[in-house]
């Protein structure tokens, strides 16, 4: 993301006088994988993407996102983006957005369905996969 932006910046989207408005996002990802990360740990089940889960968390931050983790970092690289302002930087989000879902999320979910099963399902059809 960075060397793109370094390398083929495009065209300067956000003037630089205005560029610190990505430390928001920035700041709300690393504040929302910090607290999925507590809630895991707290729980004691697993942070890594495929090991066995052993408890479902679904308050706190899994009360509004079912994929808090990878909804922190889409907005760490919407912040970082934004504080570079251009807009080839931009193009890595939703690549990064789309192989998490493909090749993280979906394999997870399965999984959760398969150990879990109706309670897996009610949180499932409660709580949004992204936001």
């Amino acid at each position: 993301m960075v060397l793109l932006h370094l390398f083929a910046p495009v065209h300067q989207l956000i003037p630089s006088t205005w560029n610190a408005v990505g430390l928001l996002p920035l700041i709300a990802g690393m504040i929302l994988n910090l607290a999925a990360d507590k809630a895991l740990k707290k729980s004691g089940t697993t942070v890594k993407p495929f090991e066995p889960t052993t408890t479902l968390i679904t308050t706190g931050v899994y009360g509004l996102s079912r994929n808090p983790m990878y909804l922190g970092m889409t907005l760490i690289l919407i912040g970082v983006a934004l504080l570079m302002g251009s807009i080839t930087p931009c193009i890595v989000i939703p690549v990064f957005a789309l192989i998490i879902d493909k090749t993280f999320i979906g394999p997870e979910e399965r999984k959760l369905e398969q150990r879990f099963g109706q309670t897996w399902m009610q949180y499932q059809q409660k709580v949004r996969r992204w936001l």
